[in-house]
């Protein structure tokens, strides 16, 4: 099964076009043990459990490996947050088969690194798909292309304040006669010629900048190029908004994941974890399933 038709098959299976995005802060988390790998097995596997009870399963998990190896101590030889990532991996496989995890790894570089970054993604932690920066060109997005069954999705218009610092400087873009057009836009150009080559390509384009979502959702719906939409709850972009703008361009919804991932795994940051932190994640999962329904 390619990327594309995993996508498409569990999101109709699941009814949605949620991501529920795994990014847990320490201080955040319900249990303190002191062994945070345990701390992180104990959370999931709880929460993993209301969900299958409650049948609120979404349409893919992204964790990012940052929340993860911060725990790793590696000079004395410790890797508990690498160990804790693997973990959730094999939980997410047993809990939610046929679920699509993309690791947040946001790597690309030089064409024999890039190859290593899509071994640890595909070979090492065994994602379905990995976030993958395109600013070092076709060669360095090449290894994670070649990769034909797995999918990966390269950065275009992200949801953080400052991605208008570069992503939306006007440039000559050499794809389409030469014109005129924002950053963003020409990568957008880019990844169009890399899905004639690589049909498992996708974007990453953020919920907080609605004009630029609507313009790239117009360009990919067509071309059916896989979105990767985050930036809903904490970062300010709405579930709803999100998707009435993808019918409006009559993009398939079955292709697009609108992730949400502090809203959903600790909606009390900056705070301990309240008694009944389990209904409150459920809660707000429930809703935005709901909100990002087919």
């Amino acid at each position: 099964m390619t990327y594309k038709e995993l996508l498409k098959e569990s999101a109709q299976r699941v009814g949605n076009c949620l991501c529920m995005g795994l990014d847990p802060i320490r201080t955040a988390l319900p249990y303190q043990s002191g062994d945070v790998g345990e701390d992180l097995k104990r959370f999931f596997n709880d929460l993993f459990g209301a969900m299958i009870k409650g049948r609120l399963v979404p349409a893919a998990f992204k964790p990012n490996i940052g929340y993860y190896t911060l725990f790793d101590n590696p000079r004395q030889g410790e890797f508990k947050g690498s160990a804790a990532l693997g973990e959730l991996f094999n939980l997410l496989e047993e809990a939610f088969p046929k679920i699509p995890v993309i690791l947040d790894s946001k790597r690309g570089d030089i064409a024999l690194s890039s190859a290593n970054y899509a071994s640890e993604a595909f070979d090492l932690y065994q994602s379905d798909a990995v976030t993958v920066s395109p600013y070092m060109g076709s060669d360095s997005v090449a290894p994670f292309g070649e990769r034909g069954e797995k999918g990966f999705y390269l950065l275009n218009r992200t949801s953080n304040v400052g991605a208008k610092d570069l992503q939306s400087l006007v440039v000559v873009d050499q794809v389409d006669e030469k014109e005129l057009y924002p950053l963003y836009m020409a990568v957008a150009h880019r990844i169009g010629r890399y899905s004639e080559r690589w049909g498992n390509v996708g974007a990453v384009v953020g919920a907080t900048s609605l004009m630029e979502l609507e313009e790239l959702a117009a360009y990919y719906a067509s071309r059916e190029i896989p979105l990767l939409i985050p930036g809903v709850g904490s970062q300010g972009g709405s579930a709803s908004e999100t998707v009435a703008i993808l019918r409006e361009v009559n993009y398939p919804l079955y292709l697009a994941r609108i992730n949400s991932s502090s809203g959903l795994t600790h909606p009390w940051k900056g705070e301990a974890a309240p008694k009944d932190w389990l209904d409150i994640s459920i809660a707000n999962l429930a809703s935005l399933i709901e909100e990002c329904s087919l």
